[in-house]
């Protein structure tokens, strides 16, 4: 098993945030990734430089690709070729938030104007073709068919997730079950790639690959989940939106078909009314009602619970920097509050 390249003191690391100690192992690495971001996201054309650059670099969490890197780290030798993908993975949740922007018709995003508020939405949707359109090509130079299914699948699963989700807005009678199915469709799918792909470079067993697959997918699942909750109760500060802004575009969440099945009738009817036409008028009662039926509790149990999974998914695994990285991302994604 490789060495971890622990960069960062010890005595550094009980002052950082959980995803410093997270990226800790894996600096290096990060470095290798942004280098190669930077490199392959250049164009001839100066709007797409400018475009791809302003979202690329406007504070993500880099979550996906760190994923790339450890799931590759606990088999004992992260490759150039890791680096590509991550790379990758990184160009295909860009160019859905390009697109998801000009959708939801999005002002802000991570406390900053999106790039459609910038640019327009001509230009937000043509650069996200282009760097959708980018990531295929580093894909194609890896030269590995499985690497190349997987992606694939992953990006036309993500795409179902998209219209998925449009067809669900306003729909206040969405199921639990339906809405879990968007989650798993339009973010799950790429956390669940992401661990997958470290593993496919990797050489790792079927058993093992299939491991991170889920591992990703239960983790992806946790922080979607506590994205719904943030929504809700986050600061607006911390989340980069304002509260209540996927209520205010109609979106049914969890903790609001929580709070409408376990509230009053009449409390039910403000929450349907609000989701079926938007806006905020009525957002103060709802904090109220979902505060008071436990709404916000529920749904981070059951992220408590995805992330639990994901540390099972995973346990066989020799102990490394890498694996307690891992364990530790999944407790954060159900546990955040930014």
């Amino acid at each position: 098993m490789a060495k971890a390249n622990m960069n960062t003191p010890s005595s550094d690391l009980t002052k950082s945030t959980p995803i410093d100690s997270i990226q800790a192992c894996i600096l290096t690495d990060i470095a290798a990734v942004n280098a190669v971001i930077q490199h392959s996201l250049h164009s001839d054309v100066v709007l797409i430089n400018q475009v791809a650059h302003y979202i690329i670099n406007s504070g993500g969490k880099r979550l996906r690709p760190i994923l790339v890197l450890l799931s590759a780290g606990l088999f004992g030798n992260i490759k150039a070729q890791h680096h590509q993908l991550a790379a990758v993975v990184e160009f295909i949740h860009t160019a859905t938030l390009l697109h998801d922007d000009v959708v939801d018709e999005s002002a802000k995003r991570r406390g900053q104007n999106t790039a459609n508020a910038l640019f327009g939405n001509a230009a937000s949707v043509l650069v996200g073709d282009f760097v959708y359109s980018r990531a295929f090509q580093m894909m194609v130079a890896v030269q590995n068919m499985r690497v190349m299914e997987v992606l694939s699948n992953a990006t036309n699963v993500i795409a179902e997730g998209e219209v998925l989700q449009l067809l669900n807005v306003h729909n206040a009678d969405i199921s639990d079950e339906a809405y879990l199915q968007v989650i798993h469709y339009k973010t799950a799918k790429l956390f669940e790639a992401a661990t997958r792909l470290g593993a496919i470079l990797s050489d790792a067993s079927p058993a093992d690959e299939d491991a991170l697959s889920q591992y990703g997918k239960h983790v992806g699942t946790a922080f979607q989940l506590i994205d719904d909750v943030l929504d809700l109760s986050g600061n607006a500060n911390e989340i980069g939106k304002n509260l209540g802004d996927d209520l205010n575009e109609g979106k049914p969440t969890l903790p609001l078909i929580y709070a409408m099945q376990h509230g009053t009738a009449a409390e039910a009817e403000v929450i349907k009314r609000a989701i079926e036409h938007g806006g905020l008028d009525d957002l103060s009662i709802i904090l109220s009602v979902v505060e008071r039926t436990g709404a916000l509790s529920h749904v981070r149990e059951l992220a408590a619970a995805e992330a639990q999974l994901a540390c099972a998914a995973i346990a066989h695994f020799g102990e490394s920097a890498y694996k307690q990285a891992m364990l530790t991302l999944a407790r954060f994604a159900a546990s955040r509050n930014y």
